[in-house]
């Protein structure tokens, strides 16, 4: 494949997502005083409640601290709340508050609406299964990429890595 057609597609794709997110955003802080990354996790909170924050990091690839981060605004709001986690003491389940509930309800509705002006209303009906498919795929090959590019790396330096021998001090 040539190389120009990736790095455009590359392109493409980090402007669509650029624009995309700041449209939906703009709307949701214009009419919910609400970021779309807060959006996202009370969303997500909506569909599946008792989540913890590892499971919403994981949701999103994004990391365990900045989850915690943004859960911590969402809880200052009176959003969500944290409570013990009957599975696990290490860790809390979220939860939505009904403020939280009623927010993401209402921010719901923004969220389609653009998504339908913005990509709805754009391409056919066939075409957003068609690229959601190829999406998944391009992103289902790059973790699994990522994951053999840690494993390796994992293997590389625990080879590495002499086994100290009871006795002796490391050197």
């Amino acid at each position: 494949m040539a190389d120009a057609d990736l790095k455009l597609l590359y392109r493409e794709l980090v402007s669509l997502e650029i624009e995309l997110w700041d449209g939906i955003e703009g709307r949701l802080r214009a009419e919910y005083d609400l970021p779309l990354t807060s959006f996202e996790v009370l969303h997500l909170l909506r569909q599946q409640p008792g989540r913890r924050i590892q499971d919403i990091a994981e949701k999103f690839s994004i990391t365990v601290g900045g989850t915690s981060k943004v859960v911590d605004r969402l809880e200052a709001a009176g959003l969500c709340q944290r409570r013990a986690n009957p599975n696990d003491r290490r860790s809390s389940i979220v939860e939505l508050t009904p403020a939280g509930r009623k927010l993401v309800d209402g921010a719901l509705k923004v969220f389609e609406e653009e998504l339908e002006l913005r990509i709805g209303s754009v391409i056919p009906e066939r075409s957003v299964r068609e690229v959601t498919a190829v999406l998944s795929t391009l992103r289902a090959a790059g973790r699994a990429l990522d994951a053999e590019r840690k494993a390796t790396a994992q293997t590389s330096s625990s080879a590495m890595r002499a086994p100290k021998q009871p006795g002796r001090p490391a050197s």
